[in-house]
């Protein structure tokens, strides 16, 4: 990484000498600069929309960009030892999307971990590749899935040799980390592409400590959410390739989804984050470490929780662990996760990202602070007293094993009815159900509805975590094929 170069935001410096210029615009967007539309400016300040602006030759094009644009990306890819780095605006699902619409054609196999994204099934939707699942173990206290084994892998490569990729969670949600490194030779070695979910791996990149990322393990693409520990905008996200990858075909299948309206907001976001990770993002994650373990301890001395981290670790199915993520077990106190992620949000003011059956995450960035986290764990204290009770009654697994039977976009667009839920037991599923956050379907299409998922979902309902995916916004019904 130069960091000299690095100390560039060449987007973000354009859009400055624009404001400087103050031009008259008779282009698009029509609040024009803010003055059509003053509630706008009230709610988002007059340097955020006098920059809201349109694609012109001076701030360059996203989808053909040739000057400050293209700059900026290949600061990103030096930033991240990448070959290119494409700007994405559709948050790293359209990055998940344009990996896998790039590495697969329709009737395509590729080996995924089921504990996928919904972004990933929904690529297959689209194009058609046929999914080789790989179940991940549980990890038998906590119930949560793990990673793939290297040995899983080269078992699905030895019955499936005419694979085109694998695809690899780095990290999971909970923070659990596959042998990638291992998992690139063995699927480089099968002419197998390898494809990295880095939703919630954009530090790896900045700090040594951390478990390995994708571009220096070797993989051919990776979809990176900057939004998420990197401080940019919601929504903006990278696109890394490998030095084996054809930049120029990618870009043509991103083009093929990706909005001709780009958002500057967005993309500059992604320049100025790009550059303050470069410049302080090692120092800054070593602090984020740093306060995630402080709180670990805190937890865990509260007792009755299980504040989880490496650990967890064994050599096979988890051989690292993000120490960043604050992954909590909540039911031995009683109570579930979402119950847990309600009480903190309504009595406490604490808005953590996520809470499942069994589980809460607090996730732990840049722009946090002791104090907060002080007061995270007084109030997870508060809740163990006020709120404890037995565990009787409570689910045991957030992961339960599908068996599939038709591909998803067969399953999608296949002939379909609509059945109550109750008596869905052994027909095949045509939608999606699952819980969001984390979006890893409970059910995606093609798969068969047990008893036990019938069981899950009522009991996911009843404790009150956000469902979707279904036709039936109330998930009282199901598609299932006829």
């Amino acid at each position: 990484m130069d960091i000299e170069k690095q100390k560039r935001a060449p987007l973000y410096e354009a859009l400055e000498r624009l404001r400087r210029q103050r031009v008259v615009p008779f282009d698009v967007p029509g609040h024009k600069r803010g003055r059509g539309n003053p509630e706008l400016v009230r709610l988002l300040g007059e340097q955020c929309v006098g920059i809201d602006v349109n694609s012109m030759k001076p701030l360059d094009n996203l989808c053909h960009p040739v000057s400050v644009i293209l700059e900026a990306e290949q600061l990103a890819a030096d930033a991240f030892g990448a070959a290119h780095a494409f700007f994405m605006v559709g948050g790293t699902t359209s990055a998940v999307q344009s990996m896998i619409l790039a590495s697969c054609k329709a009737g395509e196999k590729i080996i995924v971990p089921r504990n996928v994204h919904k972004s990933v099934i929904n690529a297959m939707v689209l194009n058609g590749a046929v999914p080789v699942y790989v179940n991940p173990d549980v990890e038998p206290r906590i119930g949560i899935s793990l990673g793939m084994q290297i040995s899983q892998v080269e078992a699905a490569i030895q019955e499936n040799p005419d694979a085109v990729a694998v695809f690899v969670n780095n990290p999971t949600y909970y923070g659990i980390c596959s042998d990638l490194r291992s998992i690139v030779e063995l699927a480089h070695s099968h002419n197998m592409r390898v494809l990295a979910d880095e939703a919630h791996g954009t530090h790896f990149y900045f700090n040594d400590k951390l478990p390995v990322s994708a571009m220096a393990a070797g993989a051919d693409m990776a979809a990176v959410s900057m939004h998420k520990s990197g401080g940019s905008l919601t929504q903006s996200s990278l696109l890394l390739l490998g030095s084996g990858m054809n930049e120029g075909y990618v870009k043509q299948i991103i083009n093929l989804t990706q909005t001709t309206s780009a958002s500057y907001l967005l993309m500059s976001s992604l320049d100025i984050s790009r550059r303050n990770l470069a410049m302080r993002g090692c120092e800054s994650f070593g602090k984020v470490m740093q306060m995630a373990e402080y709180a670990r301890a805190e937890i865990n001395a509260i007792g009755g929780y299980y504040a989880y981290g490496s650990e967890l670790c064994n050599g096979t199915s988890c051989v690292g662990y993000d120490v960043t993520k604050l992954s909590v077990f909540t039911r031995e106190i009683g109570l579930a996760g979402i119950e847990v992620y309600d009480l903190l949000r309504d009595e406490y003011d604490i808005q953590i990202e996520f809470g499942d059956i069994g589980n809460i995450l607090a996730y732990i960035s840049i722009g946090d602070r002791i104090q907060d986290i002080e007061r995270l764990v007084g109030a997870l204290a508060d809740i163990k007293r006020l709120y404890s009770t037995d565990t009787q009654d409570l689910f045991g697994l957030e992961y339960i094993p599908p068996k599939v039977v038709a591909t998803p976009q067969e399953a999608f667009y296949a002939d379909k009815e609509m059945l109550p839920l109750e008596q869905t037991n052994g027909r095949i599923c045509s939608e999606f159900v699952m819980c969001y956050p984390p979006g890893i379907p409970i059910l995606a299409p093609g798969e068969i509805i047990t008893e036990d998922i019938i069981n899950y979902i009522k009991y996911a309902k009843e404790k009150g975590c956000s469902m979707q995916g279904t036709e039936d916004p109330a998930i009282e019904q199901l598609n299932v094929l006829r």
